[in-house]
């Protein structure tokens, strides 16, 4: 257990309040740990004082773990938090919204940051695997799942996933290919792959798979690069919306032959900023024959909020409106649509959707054509 040595004062016991409230909301949060007065004056002027902050940092910091939300620090840099600012503006806002997300600490060593201490494994002992070796009784269970709880299913591909026991996977794959044929079994394949494509990898904790198919021209198919730079130049992604997509472009058959577990071995390698090493660049002249290429990128969620922003608001901060960011980003993307058409050659994006959903959404747009792809441009 944690143990906090601060005295009770008024703002220490407010923030363990907020911090209770919030907490059955409240997967994760971000603590950021100011390493003197200049940085705490620069980055929050006027608002607190250093041995206020680092009081109340860690007095929540030990509630929120106590209730089980996951505590993420960050440690105030000042050149970080510049380059952060730049382009933006001013504002309280914007200042507490500043998260270094390449070096954010987790775990234990992100409360013992805050000053808290932290009981260590007595025994020594390593953890137990979470699965036994037998592959049969796992395979079991997760078909019961599959066939009464989405939830529980989804949730239990993860485990299986993160453990790396692919062989239960292919077993449960076989067992319902014997039992309901083919049907069943790519029913089965292509739950586990919506699974697959999103997972707790890199520093937010969580990422997914996303793709852009794209109806290509004919004549010439244009730079995947410019494509997807004019893209973000729109501001259609939410500044928690961390994506970044691969430079060339990719087989929609080549994607539509990925197992769930090659499916998550492309989101590890896009994860560790490397080539997907099951799903390489497609041969371009071959993609125009064919009609359609895909464009496979990693997005990483960044929706979790630091202390200094619950704190401000006196709760959770708002969530923008749902349908209105909808709509915003609907038409922001249908601009963009047209104007890939002129500027590319010709060319015709589709939809951003998971890389589960491409072939669908191909063979929607085809039939929705009435005609052959390669006749476009």
């Amino acid at each position: 257990m944690l143990q906090a040595s601060n005295q009770p004062s008024e703002e220490v016991e407010a923030a363990v309040t907020l911090a209770r409230e919030v907490a059955p909301e409240l997967e994760a949060v971000i603590i950021t740990h100011y390493r003197d007065e200049d940085t705490l004056d620069m980055m929050r002027p006027g608002e607190t004082d250093l041995e206020t902050v680092r009081a109340v940092n860690m007095a929540v910091a030990a509630e929120l773990d106590m209730e089980g939300v996951e505590v993420i620090v960050q440690r105030a840099d000042r050149a970080a938090f510049r380059r952060w600012m730049h382009g933006r503006d001013d504002t309280p806002e914007n200042r507490r919204g500043w998260i270094d997300r390449a070096r954010l600490i987790r775990g234990a060593a992100a409360l013992k940051v805050l000053g808290l201490e932290v009981e260590e494994d007595e025994d020594g002992s390593e953890e137990q695997p979470r699965f036994g070796p037998a592959p049969g009784p796992i395979a079991d269970r997760l078909l019961n799942a599959y066939f009464k709880d989405g939830d529980e299913f989804r949730g239990f591909v993860q485990e299986i996933l993160e453990a790396e026991r692919i062989d239960v996977l292919d077993l449960a794959i076989r067992k319902v290919a014997e039992s309901q044929g083919d049907e069943g079994m790519d029913e089965l394949s292509g739950a586990m792959l919506e699974v697959a494509e999103a997972g707790a990898v890199g520093p937010s904790g969580w990422a997914e798979l996303v793709a852009l198919p794209v109806a290509l021209p004919s004549a010439q198919v244009p730079s995947a690069a410019a494509l997807t730079e004019s893209l973000f130049a729109t501001g259609y992604f939410a500044d928690t919306d961390d994506v970044r997509f691969l430079p060339g472009w990719r087989s929609p058959d080549a994607l539509a032959g990925l197992t769930p577990a090659a499916m998550r071995r492309v989101l590890m390698d896009l994860a560790e900023h490397g080539e997907p090493r099951d799903l390489p660049p497609g041969d371009t002249d071959d993609l125009a024959r064919h009609g359609f290429g895909v464009l496979i990128g990693l997005q990483a969620d960044w929706s979790i909020p630091t202390w200094d922003q619950i704190a401000a608001a006196g709760g959770l901060p708002d969530q923008a409106d749902i349908e209105a960011d909808g709509a915003r980003r609907r038409a922001l993307f249908q601009r963009w649509r047209g104007g890939a058409f002129r500027e590319h050659g010709g060319c015709v994006p589709l939809e951003i959707i998971p890389p589960s959903e491409v072939g669908r959404e191909i063979a929607d747009f085809i039939e929705e054509a009435g005609d052959s792809p390669t006749a476009i441009g």
